[in-house]
């Protein structure tokens, strides 16, 4: 059974927070990761936290362990772009998006 959850990230020390999210080092390795992890069904949603450099996903998988693992080869966190900050599991009561198509 999957759960979901949300992942916070901070910039990393290497990231420049004068540039936009694409034009970050690494990006082209960083997008085709997360397009890969969107096509498996993991992310549901995400994206930068504009002001501050940071990001937030929601991500749906079986614990927190599987969520760690995942991103664990994601470019901008191995060459610190990113910072994982947390990954707290969340219960959905409200969803008002409506289906595309």
């Amino acid at each position: 059974m999957n759960n979901t959850y949300i992942v916070t990230s901070r910039a990393g020390s290497r990231r420049d927070l004068a540039k936009d999210s694409r034009e970050q080092p690494y990006w082209d390795d960083h997008a085709e990761h997360i397009d890969r992890l969107v096509a498996e069904g993991f992310i549901v949603m995400g994206g930068p936290l504009v002001d501050e450099g940071g990001a937030i996903l929601i991500v749906e998988a079986n614990d927190e362990g599987a969520v760690r693992d995942k991103l664990r080869s994601d470019p901008w966190y191995i060459h610190d772009i990113l910072v994982l900050e947390s990954i707290k599991r969340w219960q959905i009561f409200i969803d008002e998006r409506k289906p595309s198509g």
